[in-house]
């Protein structure tokens, strides 16, 4: 069975979750200094009496989870002669999102002083774009199951 609709929810999932890596999460001025977590790692613009500086740290166990929760995501298209195998993995991913969700969030919070007064950029509201998506994904996995049994119902 050809899929229709949730190839592309899974799609753009996928896109929302790409895009996570190049936005910025949290984005907070502190003493002179911007600090800019993205979930690649960090970024702290030093601005002084003695001049500019960019002192980057990567974080590449985010980094990594970001990008197998892609992986998951595309590779999910894929499955469709298997719809219960997609529906499984789907669900799976969006645990996977929330774990992650939670872990950046976690990570943010490491920020001198916390997150107060910090301002959140559209990174952070990406995972739940991505699980709606993911959402809108297994309606359609299901509206295909159903129409399935319908037609075997006719045979």
């Amino acid at each position: 069975m050809i899929q229709r609709i949730q190839s592309i929810w899974l799609f753009l999932a996928t896109l929302v979750l790409i895009l996570m890596m190049f936005l910025p999460l949290v984005t907070k001025v502190a003493d002179g200094s911007e600090w800019i977590i993205y979930t690649s790692g960090s970024h702290h613009i030093l601005t002084g009496k003695s001049g500019t500086g960019l002192r980057a740290e990567v974080f590449l166990p985010l980094l990594i989870t970001n990008i197998v929760l892609i992986i998951l995501c595309f590779v999910n298209i894929f499955f469709f002669k298997r719809r219960t195998l997609q529906k499984r993995l789907a669900v799976f991913t969006i645990l996977a999102i929330i774990g992650f969700a939670f872990w950046c969030s976690v990570y943010a919070k490491e920020l001198p002083g916390g997150i107060e007064g910090a301002s959140f950029g559209v990174g952070a509201y990406l995972p739940a774009a991505a699980i709606l998506f993911i959402v809108l994904a297994i309606f359609g996995i299901n509206k295909d199951e159903r129409l399935i049994r319908s037609a075997e119902r006719l045979r």
